[in-house]
């Protein structure tokens, strides 16, 4: 049985430290998209209806790209993922214990963090 996923309103930019503040000052002046504050220390702006992190990844050589899907029951969409063969790449980015979800990989190689709603 297929497994309910749709997109997130999470988007995550993962750039190199040399790259890192002349990317926030392209979107906070160049741009001048709304900065989400209230997540310090991670740093986003709103993008129409979705949040674009900026996240600094000093072991990058050029930037990616991180997509966020949501799916109502990460176990089944596991599963289904799984069935399809779906590449996991979990240690991208470790996740707490406990968290209701994971990453895996597009077949041109974009992260997406699937999740429940509420996993945080």
């Amino acid at each position: 049985m297929k497994a309910e996923m749709k997109g997130g309103i999470d988007i995550a930019l993962k750039v190199p430290s040399h790259q890192y503040q002349q990317t926030l000052d392209f979107y906070r002046h160049t741009i001048g998209l709304e900065e989400i504050t209230d997540k310090v220390p991670a740093t986003g702006f709103m993008l129409g209806p979705n949040r674009l992190w900026i996240d600094e990844a000093p072991a990058m050589s050029q930037a990616e790209i991180w997509l966020e899907l949501f799916t109502p029951n990460f176990k089944h969409a596991e599963k289904h993922l799984a069935e399809q063969g779906v590449t996991r790449c979990d240690s991208v980015e470790l996740l707490p214990e406990g968290f209701k979800g994971g990453w895996i990989m597009s077949p041109c190689n974009i992260v997406h963090m699937v999740r429940e709603p509420e996993a945080w």
